[in-house]
């Protein structure tokens, strides 16, 4: 059998001798290529016609993505299940993109019952010149891109198979985020699709987001960042989880072909020390170091573009729009200057580099709009004039003067003017940098020779960046920039006390930028020692920075990870920092490996990294992945596949951070609170209701507001520190009603500001609470939050309850109809269950009436205008004010009660303080001072 996996190259398997059975005779196939499935041939089996392969195509039934991400380091485990409903057998292709930077650790098979797994061998010599095969396999590989795996079998009919896919890398931290991409492109529409993504950081989550679901041809334009439908969110200071859950249809409303496109989740960590953070796990440390509040350092950059033929149009107009925009983030103290090549090299200021000026720059926008696409691509006469302008300048600046110089290279093209050899542009380019400068390449568009770009980078102490040739190339553009655009240290170098650490990752860096972050892992020598030495020196503009400090190393971070029973619990996950050290460790031998032009010196360069990605099953351009049948059965329940599921991660460690997720039945969770439902609400359309007990009456009012409008219903801001609002959604009124429109709560929001500020919104879908942690609860799912002071109890598809200091309780109602009237919206209904801690200066259209007495008194009606039959008026005695009502009754808690009420009219005319548009806020957080109070 032939296998194909990783970057084009082959795999052998052994699958036994019996020929009998079917799923011994099948043919399964690999190939891990950049985003381009690979043709492979195959054999079909003898016994099946080819017209039987036209028939009925395996179902999808399941495709699950659980991620582990600790202190950075992500453990991504995907499994897909495909059901071949069909008589004969069937051939199916698993494909899953993963991002190229990322090394696939594990893969299996279940097919026919019997499972297959894989095993990491070294790559066998091909031929005479076997040294230069690698040059091939890693082809034109881009870290910050996605690769597609492929895994193709035949099932026997009317069965199944099950493919479970794991993958790790270390996020790498971009413009202040590090950024987790998920592919969920199944192909088809999924019975049971689900991402999970777990985030453990012992440093703290400060920041957490989740992106629109991206896909290269209908990216997300807006501003505004909202999950994916479906999406929940639970977050403590320590962990959060992200489930991604759509049912088919929500699925179709994405697209109909299953290929929903990449989950995007963004978060960064809490950083305290200046040294850096350090972390230990069983006699490995990484040391995570990114310095903020730092001045940036004035740049020297020559921006080289590519003005060839193959330019012309929508790449070069990109370009000079990304360009534009550039050009004004460029600071004071920087100077720059500008290339263009093609068959000619155009340069803006001969022999010099200028200073950032708006005269300038106004002179630099007309360069680069004169700009003309024409004839052919001398790349290395673009950067050899490059090399010579910031030599040139860098000879004649202040010596004292700290700057970081950069060249930013464009091209779309390869070379096929004036020297067209790679390996001669490399050299020249080399001869002419000589580590004085960095260059940074950008490839636009599919016709580059990315291999001599990443050359040219990783020589050079830069990096490539593909730009793909879309609508967006001239955002890409820009990114880029931004990323490399403020550099805040030169010359970085990180030591630490002499014979305490071994095997060190690189730890001397060119430039640190901003937003970035510089990584080191190493082994302890002495495993016993409580300390570690770090001293860090860099150079920030005018001044040399020297950072020093004794690291505690068994601290309480240690101890979280290492008391945790996630972390006990796999294999991996004890041993991650171990797996993030040889995660780098490989990287930096693929890099040497690159950059080596000796061929004795590349052989050993291969047999260490072969070494390495054999000791961690990493399936690299120099191993390969063998899959093997050991006759085991599949018969395993699901939960127990290996260390490929993570299920109940998330309960673990939102329990060790002392708040506490459960799910149970709605009725034991009332069961357990004793809530005690009021009277006093505002619910529908809405209707107020307002208990007074000592009065033994019951007062009913209506409000009618506005789409859009926020009310004040509570607020006791000053004193117990809680405030609460409600929004209002408008909806047609129903056909032949008095109303012309109706109004309902769409979001009750809750600010309680004493011990510290916390926010609860909550809308028929979710509750969000948002204090030091933010939690994203789903409506239709029973859970339960508690901390010192609060408690929100969600029971399913039924009502919300939030108590406060055990002295406040609300109680949400939630409305939701499964098949809306054009005058229904899904809404909210608020409840006051309990109002002790409330002050007695509360005030609020509801919270006004807490601590009053009323009383219904009867007066002659002289009113003969009334047209009233009644010789009486029913007048409510409230707060020194007489208020005309009528007897009345309301539905409560979804019509289950029926209450009589003294109902006031005219939009509650002096039965309320004020006017109804006294009681408007701008926001729902509002919770400032208010126009009237209870306050004498």
């Amino acid at each position: 059998m032939i296998f194909l996996l990783g970057f084009c190259f082959c795999v052998s398997t052994s699958l036994g001798d019996n020929r009998a059975e079917m799923t011994d005779n099948n043919l399964i196939e690999f190939s891990l290529v950049n985003g381009i499935e690979g043709k492979v041939a195959s054999r079909v089996p003898r016994q099946i016609p080819f017209s039987s392969r036209r028939e009925i195509k395996p179902l999808v039934s399941e495709f699950t993505v659980k991620s582990t991400i600790i202190s950075r380091y992500a453990f991504t485990a995907v499994s897909c299940t495909m059901v071949n409903r069909a008589a004969e057998a069937k051939d199916v292709v698993f494909q899953m993109q993963i991002p190229a930077a990322a090394f696939v650790s594990n893969f299996t098979m279940i097919l026919g019952g019997k499972t297959y797994y894989s095993e990491v061998t070294w790559r066998k010599k091909t031929g005479d010149n076997n040294i230069h095969d690698y040059e091939k396999i890693n082809g034109d590989r881009v870290e910050n891109e996605m690769e597609t795996f492929n895994a193709s079998a035949f099932i026997p009919g009317r069965d199944k198979a099950i493919f479970l896919l794991m993958y790790e890398e270390l996020l790498q931290r971009r413009l202040g985020m590090y950024e987790h991409v998920i592919s969920v492109r199944p192909q088809q529409l999924v019975g049971r699709l689900l991402v999970e993504v777990n985030i453990f950081e012992t440093s703290g989550i400060t920041a957490l987001e989740v992106l629109p679901l991206q896909n290269n041809k209908q990216k997300s334009k807006s501003d505004e960042i909202f999950p994916p439908p479906s999406t929940i969110i639970n977050q403590t200071e320590n962990f959060a989880r992200i489930k991604f859950e759509p049912n088919v249809v929500q699925q179709a409303k994405i697209t109909q072909n299953g290929n929903l496109g990449d989950f995007v989740v963004r978060y960064d960590v809490r950083r305290e020390l200046s040294i850096g953070d350090i972390q230990v796990l069983n006699g490995y440390f990484v040391h995570y170091f990114a310095p903020t509040d730092l001045p940036p350092l004035p740049k020297n950059v020559v921006f080289v573009i590519d003005t060839s033929a193959s330019m012309v149009g929508t790449k070069m107009r990109q370009t000079q729009d990304a360009l534009f925009t550039i050009l004004r983030d460029l600071r004071p103290d920087d100077h720059f200057n500008i290339i263009g090549f093609s068959n000619k090299i155009k340069i803006w200021q001969q022999n010099q580099l200028v200073k950032v000026s708006p005269n300038n720059i106004r002179d630099a926008k007309k360069f680069i709009y004169g700009l003309s696409p024409t004839g052919g691509t001398n790349i290395n006469g673009g950067i050899q004039a490059s090399t010579s302008l910031l030599n040139e300048y860098l000879v004649n600046m202040d010596k004292h003067e700290r700057t970081v110089s950069l060249i930013i290279f464009l091209t779309d093209g390869r070379p096929t003017l004036g020297e067209v050899q790679s390996s001669n542009i490399l050299i020249n380019t080399k001869n002419a940098i000589r580590e004085k400068f960095c260059l940074f390449s950008i490839g636009i568009g599919n016709d580059v020779d990315f291999q001599l770009l990443e050359k040219l980078s990783l020589e050079n102490c830069g990096m490539m960046r593909r730009v793909s040739e879309d609508d967006d190339a001239a955002v890409q553009l820009k990114g880029f920039y931004d990323e490399i655009g403020t550099p805040l240290l030169s010359d970085i170098r990180i030591d630490y006390s002499p014979g305490s650490v071994e095997h060190v990752t690189q730890n001397m860096f060119y430039n640190y930028f901003n937003g970035s972050e510089i990584v080191v892992a190493g082994k302890l020598i002495n495993k016993s020692s409580d300390a570690l030495h770090v001293e860090i020196t860099a150079s920030n503009r005018n001044k040399y920075v020297v950072l020093e400090a004794d690291v505690k190393i068994e601290g309480d971070g240690q101890k979280k990870i290492t008391g945790s029973q996630i972390i006990e619990d796999s294999k991996q996950y004890r041993t991650h920092i171990e797996r993030l050290w040889g995660y780098l460790t490989f990287k930096e031998l693929l890099t040497a490996w690159h950059k080596s032009d000796r061929d004795h010196e590349k052989e050993e360069i291969t047999r260490k990294a072969s070494q390495l990605a054999m000791r961690y099953n990493f399936v690299t351009p120099f191993t390969l992945l063998e899959v093997k049948d050991y006759g085991f059965q599949a018969d395993l329940p699901k939960e127990e596949s290996a260390s490929l599921y993570t299920e109940g991660i998330g309960q673990k460690l939102l329990s060790l951070q002392g708040r506490k997720v459960t799910k149970e039945p709605p009725s034991q969770q009332i069961g357990k609170q004793k809530t005690q439902m009021s009277k006093t609400s505002a619910d529908g359309d809405p209707h107020f209701v307002v208990d007074f007990p000592l009065s033994k009456l019951t007062v009913c009012f209506n409000i009618d507001g506005e789409p859009g409008d926020v009310l004040r219903l509570v607020s006791d801001h000053k004193y117990s520190g809680v405030t609460v609002n409600g929004q209002l959604i408008g909806a047609p009124a129903p056909p032949h009603g008095h109303k012309k429109q109706r109004t309902y709560f769409s979001k009750i929001t809750i600010i309680v500001n004493k011990p510290k500020r916390t926010y609860i919104e909550i809308t028929p879908n979710k509750v969000i609470l948002d204090s030091k942690d933010r939690i994203i609860l789903a409506c239709d799912k029973s859970a339960t939050v508690k901390s010192d002071d609060l408690l929100v109890s969600v029971a399913a598809k039924s009502n919300v309850t939030v108590t406060i200091y055990g002295t406040i309780t609300f109680v949400i109602l939630v409305h939701q109809y499964k098949n809306p009237a054009p005058f229904q919206r899904n809404h909210l209904g608020f409840y006051i269950s309990n109002s002790k801690g409330l002050s007695l200066n509360s005030h609020g259209l509801l919270g006004q009436f807490l601590y009053n007495e009323v009383k219904v008194t009867q007066v002659p009606n002289n009113d003969h205008a009334t047209n009233q039959s009644s010789h009486v008026i029913n007048m409510l005695k409230v707060r020194n004010r007489s208020v005309p009502v009528i007897r009345k009754q309301r539905r409560l808690y979804n019509g289950l009660h029926q209450v009589d009420c003294w109902f006031a009219k005219n939009n509650a005319e002096k039965l309320i303080d004020g006017v109804y548009q006294d009681y408007l806020l701008p926001h729902p957080f509002d919770c400032g001072k208010d126009l009237i109070t209870n306050e004498v």
